[in-house]
């Protein structure tokens, strides 16, 4: 399906990233990563302009288009009593500026119907305390979804995903881990890779600045203490 495309994944050496890039190759597709971590690919840190700029030239030195963009590469997760302003930044660099940045660079050279994908988080709408570097760059990357999908019109589709709990280890969790979410299990990442394909192909042409959440509908399920077998343990 993806023959002869060339895809962009950002943080693309591990977990979702990793498994967005294989699938995407099963399907024919040339798949160029970004990744912090050392390995057969771009190694770079993106909150970095020069970083960014130097990837786009990379790549735009072997191909004059570009199908597909998944901005994936994972912000940084501090609270508010120990994340430090230069730390917020960074998270927000990681997760907001370095995938609007990367687009930018890419715009001039998308090709017909190409789709840019961004990876929120269910944290994007729901929190734990001391999250907010983490929630906070999620949530602008979520906003900014709708944002370049009114921009760019026209010349690419843009949607955005929201994992809930995925396990990047592929393990099969039992009792209260799996039950508390509606489809009975905690997901992985090909959960996460066959949407970023859907989403991708002809198949959702009519689909565009919209957030999909892939989190088996914890989200959805409201939950009170004492109601239904729900407890607050520290009540």
């Amino acid at each position: 399906m993806f023959k002869d495309k060339i895809v962009i994944v950002t943080g693309g050496a591990n977990g979702i990233g990793r498994c967005i890039t294989e699938e995407f190759r099963k399907q024919g597709a040339t798949v160029y990563v970004i990744d912090k971590q050392h390995g057969e690919h771009f190694v770079g840190d993106i909150s970095r302009k020069e970083v960014l700029e130097d990837f786009a030239s990379n790549v735009l030195s072997k191909h004059v288009k570009v199908d597909v963009i998944v901005n994936n590469a994972l912000p940084l997760m501090k609270g508010i009593d120990e994340c430090s302003y230069g730390e917020f930044q960074y998270a927000l660099s990681v997760g907001v500026t370095a995938p609007f940045y990367l687009v930018k660079l890419f715009m001039p050279h998308l090709s017909e119907g190409a789709s840019i994908i961004n990876i929120s988080s269910s944290r994007d709408r729901m929190s734990q305390p001391q999250t907010e570097s983490y929630t906070a760059a999620k949530g602008g990357i979520a906003a900014l979804t709708h944002a370049l999908a009114v921009s760019l019109s026209g010349r690419a589709r843009v949607n955005s995903i929201s994992p809930g709990w995925i396990d990047t280890a592929y393990n099969v969790y039992e009792g209260p881990d799996a039950t508390q979410q509606p489809v009975g299990r905690v997901g992985n990442p090909m959960d996460i890779a066959h949407m970023v394909l859907f989403l991708c192909s002809d198949k959702a042409g009519f689909i565009t600045g919209e957030n999909i959440c892939i989190d088996g509908g914890m989200t959805k399920q409201m939950i009170y203490h004492g109601d239904h077998g729900w407890k607050l343990e520290n009540v």
